[in-house]
């Protein structure tokens, strides 16, 4: 392998994680990319997501935070897919990623509120790898109540069957990790994580697997000379197994990514995977391993195929802006305020709900990719036009 140009270098100082690394690659030779940053983010011990330590500093701020109406908007929507299912006595709600289960406290609270009758047939999963965001999802307030009504429950994993239900994610696909790519002379080469007389460098080899090229021409996706570009082959089959685990019902991920035509396109010739450490990007990918996040974009088109191949049907492609105009429009507005909000209150939800929708910042940076399983031609209001 030849080092890469410009090598990303970690600081005098190295986070345990990167002696961990430094070890294993002295001993065993580079690592792919997608390996040192699924150890960056899920490693056990010191993984960004999973240390105890982490919480509650976190370095990104997502539509949970923002408001309370992200999370009323989404029950809506679920309460408006268990009713296009024929309002089953049961209905599995699946969250991936749900991390310390903010989100789900939010589902939930409106759903018992406002939809009783599908409050009962509810009953909420939340997957989430990291068993420190369990237990502070177990700690949380908010969510006893579900618990103890039997319509909650955390879990390590997804459900092995999901008779008729929805498996949802939130930023979840970004987080996955990433080979990393680079079209060099008249060949695809692939971005390895070595050691250089600094510590860990970036370094170019052979591609890992043919199926990193396989992934570019089933999409006809051609790099130009010199582009840089992420594969998520994990996010492929996280599809592929909820489409086998899911009877009937739907899928809805919401994040931010494109098309993979506009994903490759020379607006992108260096990717986009970015590091946040105290809420600052960079791409200083190797500067403290396990101490920021990484994070790229998300290609929707491949979730598509992948999911087609598992029996999934697109409903429908949206930005966030308009799926959540939609469902706020089905409701009349309603639900952007709560009985007994003062007129300042009431001033300040609709001034959150526009930080989730204005094109210049979540609204259309976020896009909304739902699909559907054993039913026909489902219509849902998060994706009617405006």
């Amino acid at each position: 392998m030849t080092s890469a140009s410009i090598p990303r270098r970690t600081p005098d100082a190295p986070t345990p994680l990167a002696t961990i690394l430094t070890k294993h690659i002295r001993a065993w030779g580079p690592i792919t990319f997608a390996k040192y940053m699924d150890a960056c983010l899920y490693d056990p011990q010191f993984g960004y997501y999973t240390r105890a330590e982490q919480f509650p500093r976190r370095d990104y701020f997502t539509s949970v935070d923002a408001s309370p109406i992200f999370g009323r908007l989404l029950a809506r929507q679920f309460q408006e897919m268990w009713v296009q299912l024929g309002r089953p006595a049961e209905f599995l709600l699946v969250e991936l990623g749900a991390g310390s289960g903010s989100l789900a406290a939010q589902v939930l609270d409106f759903i018992a509120e406002s939809f009783p009758e599908f409050y009962s047939a509810l009953q909420y999963v939340a997957a989430e790898r990291s068993a420190a965001r369990r237990a502070a999802a177990a700690a949380c307030a908010s969510l006893a109540k579900h618990v103890a009504a039997k319509h909650f429950a955390m879990a390590r994993d997804l459900p092995a069957q999901i008779p008729c239900g929805c498996i949802f994610s939130n930023e979840f696909f970004d987080a996955l990790p990433v080979h990393r790519l680079v079209h060099e002379g008249h060949e695809l080469r692939e971005l390895y994580v070595g050691l250089g007389s600094n510590g860990l460098c970036e370094q170019f080899g052979p591609l890992s697997t043919p199926a990193l090229a396989e992934y570019l021409t089933e999409q006809g996706i051609a790099l130009q000379q010199g582009q840089l570009a992420e594969v998520n082959r994990e996010a492929c089959a996280w599809v592929a197994d909820i489409g086998a685990r899911l009877d009937r019902g739907f899928t809805l991920t919401i994040d931010y990514g494109h098309k993979a035509e506009e994903l490759y396109d020379h607006c992108h010739m260096r990717g986009t995977l970015l590091a946040y450490e105290k809420h600052r990007a960079s791409e200083n990918f190797l500067q403290a391993p396990g101490e920021q996040d990484l994070t790229a974009h998300v290609n929707f088109t491949a979730l598509e195929r992948h999911g087609s191949l598992a029996g999934l049907q697109r409903t429908g492609f949206t930005s966030q802006s308009n799926f959540l105009l939609g469902l706020a429009r089905y409701s009349d507005f309603a639900d952007l305020q709560s009985s007994g909000m003062s007129e300042s209150q009431q001033t300040r939800a609709r001034l959150l709900f526009k930080t989730l929708i204005y094109p210049e910042g979540m609204g259309e940076t976020f896009q909304v990719l739902i699909q559907h399983k054993g039913i026909d031609q489902p219509h849902l209001s998060g994706l009617d036009p405006l």
